[in-house]
Protein backbone atom coordinates (compact mmCIF):
# COMPACT_ATOMS: atom_id res chain seq x y z
CA UNK A 1 0.00 0.00 0.00
CA UNK A 2 2.40 2.40 0.96
CA UNK A 3 4.61 1.83 -2.12
CA UNK A 4 1.90 2.40 -3.67
CA UNK A 5 0.98 5.88 -2.55
CA UNK A 6 4.24 6.87 -2.98
CA UNK A 7 4.35 6.05 -6.47
CA UNK A 8 1.44 7.91 -6.87
CA UNK A 9 2.99 10.86 -5.33
CA UNK A 10 5.75 10.56 -7.41
CA UNK A 11 4.04 10.70 -10.75
CA UNK A 12 1.71 13.49 -9.18
CA UNK A 13 4.70 15.89 -8.27
CA UNK A 14 6.61 15.01 -11.99
CA UNK A 15 3.36 17.18 -13.28
CA UNK A 16 3.46 19.15 -11.02
CA UNK A 17 5.83 22.48 -10.22
CA UNK A 18 6.01 23.43 -6.85
CA UNK A 19 5.14 27.10 -5.94
CA UNK A 20 8.68 29.10 -4.90
CA UNK A 21 8.79 30.54 -1.67
CA UNK A 22 9.18 33.90 -3.70
CA UNK A 23 7.72 35.26 -6.87
CA UNK A 24 9.48 35.93 -10.27
CA UNK A 25 9.34 39.62 -9.90
CA UNK A 26 11.04 39.40 -6.05
CA UNK A 27 13.64 36.86 -7.78
CA UNK A 28 14.80 39.58 -10.21
CA UNK A 29 14.73 42.38 -7.63
CA UNK A 30 16.64 40.40 -5.10
CA UNK A 31 19.24 39.37 -7.89
CA UNK A 32 19.42 42.70 -9.28
CA UNK A 33 20.27 44.21 -5.47
CA UNK A 34 23.43 41.22 -5.36
CA UNK A 35 24.20 42.48 -8.92
CA UNK A 36 24.69 45.76 -7.01
CA UNK A 37 26.73 44.05 -4.60
CA UNK A 38 23.89 43.87 -1.38
CA UNK A 39 24.86 41.91 1.00
CA UNK A 40 21.76 41.97 3.09
CA UNK A 41 20.43 41.00 -0.83
CA UNK A 42 22.64 37.81 -0.34
CA UNK A 43 21.86 36.84 2.94
CA UNK A 44 18.11 36.87 2.26
CA UNK A 45 18.81 34.76 -1.02
CA UNK A 46 20.15 32.29 1.56
CA UNK A 47 17.46 33.10 4.39
CA UNK A 48 14.78 31.78 1.50
CA UNK A 49 16.95 29.00 -0.98
CA UNK A 50 19.91 27.70 1.27
CA UNK A 51 18.17 24.89 2.42
CA UNK A 52 16.79 23.89 -0.70
CA UNK A 53 20.40 24.36 -1.97
CA UNK A 54 22.22 22.13 1.03
CA UNK A 55 19.64 19.51 0.87
CA UNK A 56 20.66 19.43 -3.12
CA UNK A 57 24.37 19.53 -2.25
CA UNK A 58 23.82 17.02 0.71
CA UNK A 59 22.05 14.20 -2.24
CA UNK A 60 25.14 14.71 -4.71
CA UNK A 61 28.33 14.29 -1.93
CA UNK A 62 27.01 12.58 0.43
CA UNK A 63 28.98 14.25 3.32
CA UNK A 64 27.82 17.33 5.22
CA UNK A 65 31.13 19.33 5.19
CA UNK A 66 31.92 18.89 1.62
CA UNK A 67 27.83 19.77 1.43
CA UNK A 68 28.43 23.61 3.26
CA UNK A 69 31.14 23.98 0.79
CA UNK A 70 29.58 23.78 -1.90
CA UNK A 71 27.01 26.11 -0.61
CA UNK A 72 29.39 28.74 0.04
CA UNK A 73 31.10 28.41 -3.23
CA UNK A 74 27.90 28.22 -5.00
CA UNK A 75 26.88 32.24 -2.72
CA UNK A 76 30.14 33.02 -3.87
CA UNK A 77 29.31 32.65 -7.64
CA UNK A 78 26.25 34.09 -7.22
CA UNK A 79 28.04 37.19 -5.62
CA UNK A 80 30.47 37.30 -8.31
CA UNK A 81 28.03 36.54 -11.44
CA UNK A 82 24.53 37.53 -10.39
CA UNK A 83 23.96 39.64 -13.50
CA UNK A 84 24.18 36.63 -15.59
CA UNK A 85 21.21 35.65 -14.49
CA UNK A 86 18.54 37.20 -17.13
CA UNK A 87 15.43 35.70 -15.57
CA UNK A 88 14.32 33.43 -18.16
CA UNK A 89 13.77 30.70 -15.88
CA UNK A 90 13.15 29.90 -12.35
CA UNK A 91 15.97 31.01 -9.66
CA UNK A 92 15.71 27.89 -7.50
CA UNK A 93 16.43 26.13 -11.35
CA UNK A 94 19.72 28.64 -11.84
CA UNK A 95 20.61 28.21 -8.27
CA UNK A 96 20.69 24.62 -8.44
CA UNK A 97 22.46 24.07 -12.11
CA UNK A 98 25.37 26.12 -10.13
CA UNK A 99 25.15 23.79 -7.00
CA UNK A 100 25.20 20.76 -9.71
CA UNK A 101 28.24 21.99 -11.39
CA UNK A 102 30.34 23.22 -8.11
CA UNK A 103 29.29 19.86 -6.52
CA UNK A 104 30.35 17.47 -9.42
CA UNK A 105 33.72 19.50 -9.93
CA UNK A 106 34.30 18.97 -6.22
CA UNK A 107 33.82 15.49 -6.25
CA UNK A 108 36.01 14.46 -9.55
CA UNK A 109 38.83 16.87 -7.90
CA UNK A 110 38.81 15.28 -4.92
CA UNK A 111 38.43 11.66 -6.52
CA UNK A 112 35.50 10.96 -4.38
CA UNK A 113 33.40 8.39 -5.70
CA UNK A 114 29.68 10.08 -6.79
CA UNK A 115 28.25 6.95 -6.22
CA UNK A 116 28.76 7.55 -2.38
CA UNK A 117 25.05 7.03 -0.83
CA UNK A 118 22.50 9.70 0.62
CA UNK A 119 22.64 10.85 3.79
CA UNK A 120 19.11 11.19 6.02
CA UNK A 121 18.19 14.89 5.17
CA UNK A 122 15.42 13.73 2.89
CA UNK A 123 11.89 15.69 3.92
CA UNK A 124 12.47 19.24 3.83
CA UNK A 125 8.91 19.87 5.80
CA UNK A 126 8.11 18.37 9.54
CA UNK A 127 4.95 16.21 9.95
CA UNK A 128 2.05 17.08 12.12
CA UNK A 129 2.69 14.97 15.36
CA UNK A 130 -0.58 12.59 14.49
CA UNK A 131 1.36 12.25 11.32
CA UNK A 132 5.00 11.78 12.78
CA UNK A 133 4.83 8.11 13.00
CA UNK A 134 3.63 7.51 9.26
CA UNK A 135 5.91 10.05 7.57
CA UNK A 136 8.89 8.19 9.69
CA UNK A 137 8.17 4.84 8.02
CA UNK A 138 7.80 6.49 4.79
CA UNK A 139 11.13 8.58 4.97
CA UNK A 140 12.89 5.47 5.97
CA UNK A 141 11.41 3.32 3.39
CA UNK A 142 12.64 6.40 0.35
CA UNK A 143 15.79 6.86 1.94
CA UNK A 144 16.48 2.96 2.14
CA UNK A 145 15.38 2.45 -1.55
CA UNK A 146 16.86 5.86 -2.97
CA UNK A 147 20.25 4.18 -1.76
CA UNK A 148 20.21 1.27 -4.19
CA UNK A 149 19.49 3.52 -6.81
CA UNK A 150 22.23 5.28 -9.13
CA UNK A 151 23.58 8.67 -9.07
CA UNK A 152 21.71 9.60 -11.82
CA UNK A 153 18.60 8.40 -10.62
CA UNK A 154 18.93 9.40 -7.12
CA UNK A 155 19.58 12.99 -8.59
CA UNK A 156 16.22 13.31 -10.90
CA UNK A 157 13.89 11.76 -8.39
CA UNK A 158 15.34 14.82 -5.82
CA UNK A 159 14.90 17.46 -8.18
CA UNK A 160 11.55 16.23 -9.06
CA UNK A 161 10.16 15.49 -5.95
CA UNK A 162 11.89 17.29 -3.58
CA UNK A 163 13.12 20.58 -5.19
CA UNK A 164 9.79 20.46 -7.47
CA UNK A 165 11.55 21.04 -10.96
CA UNK A 166 10.14 20.79 -13.95
CA UNK A 167 11.79 18.15 -16.52
CA UNK A 168 13.29 21.35 -18.81
CA UNK A 169 14.57 22.21 -15.80
CA UNK A 170 16.19 19.52 -14.55
CA UNK A 171 17.61 18.84 -18.05
CA UNK A 172 19.25 21.95 -17.62
CA UNK A 173 20.60 21.40 -14.55
CA UNK A 174 21.88 17.95 -15.21
CA UNK A 175 22.94 18.85 -18.61
CA UNK A 176 21.50 16.50 -20.16
CA UNK A 177 18.67 15.96 -22.60
CA UNK A 178 14.90 15.77 -21.42
CA UNK A 179 14.64 12.66 -23.05
CA UNK A 180 17.51 11.39 -20.53
CA UNK A 181 15.63 12.76 -18.19
CA UNK A 182 12.22 11.68 -18.17
CA UNK A 183 13.67 7.72 -19.04
CA UNK A 184 16.12 7.89 -15.88
CA UNK A 185 13.22 9.15 -14.03
CA UNK A 186 10.71 6.09 -14.92
CA UNK A 187 13.55 3.76 -14.17
CA UNK A 188 14.08 5.46 -10.92
CA UNK A 189 10.17 5.55 -10.26
CA UNK A 190 10.42 1.59 -10.68
CA UNK A 191 12.91 0.82 -9.45
CA UNK A 192 11.91 2.67 -6.16
CA UNK A 193 8.41 1.13 -6.02
CA UNK A 194 10.11 -2.43 -6.41
CA UNK A 195 12.14 -1.94 -3.55
CA UNK A 196 10.19 -0.40 -1.56
CA UNK A 197 7.41 -2.72 -2.03
CA UNK A 198 9.98 -5.54 -0.93
CA UNK A 199 10.82 -4.01 2.16
CA UNK A 200 7.16 -3.81 3.12
CA UNK A 201 7.09 -7.41 2.55
CA UNK A 202 9.84 -7.92 5.09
Amino acid sequence: MLARQLTMNLSQTTERIQSTSMDVAHDLELISRIAAKDEHALQELYLVYGQRLYTYALCLTSDHAQAEDVVQDTLETVWRSATSYRGDGRLIAWLLRIIHHIAIKSLRHRSIPISEEMEDNIFADEPQPEEQAQANEQSRLIRQGLRQLSPEHRMVLELVFYQGLSLNEIAEVCHCPIGTVKSRLSYARQQLRGVISRMEEL
